[in-house]
């Protein structure tokens, strides 16, 4: 779970899963292209890669292979974890609002 809050915590990579969720299957080139017209980030084909191996280690992004094209897909189980983690579901009824 460390290596989901590392990867949450920069915002490049934010960014790049924002972009995921928007458009999954992405290869890194379409990745690299929104990131610099649609955002302005500046941002070298390496860095996004490295950004990319973050967030895959993390189980953030998975990929696949259609031969030469490498596809990056989000995937949001892990986030699911923590949310089950800490938010666990409400049995107490509603609440009352007291004036």
């Amino acid at each position: 779970m460390a290596d989901v809050f590392k990867a949450l915590a920069d915002p490049t990579r934010r960014t790049i899963l924002d972009e995921l969720t928007e458009k999954s299957g992405q290869t890194l080139f379409e990745i690299c292209s929104r990131l610099t017209m649609k955002h302005r980030l500046g941002i070298s084909r390496q860095a996004v890669s490295q950004h990319l191996a973050v967030l895959e280690a993390a189980g953030l992004v998975e990929t696949r292979r259609e031969g030469r094209c490498k596809f990056h897909d989000l995937n949001t189980a892990p986030l699911r974890q923590i949310t089950e983690r800490w938010l666990a579901p409400d049995t107490s009824g509603p609440e009352e609002s007291t004036p």
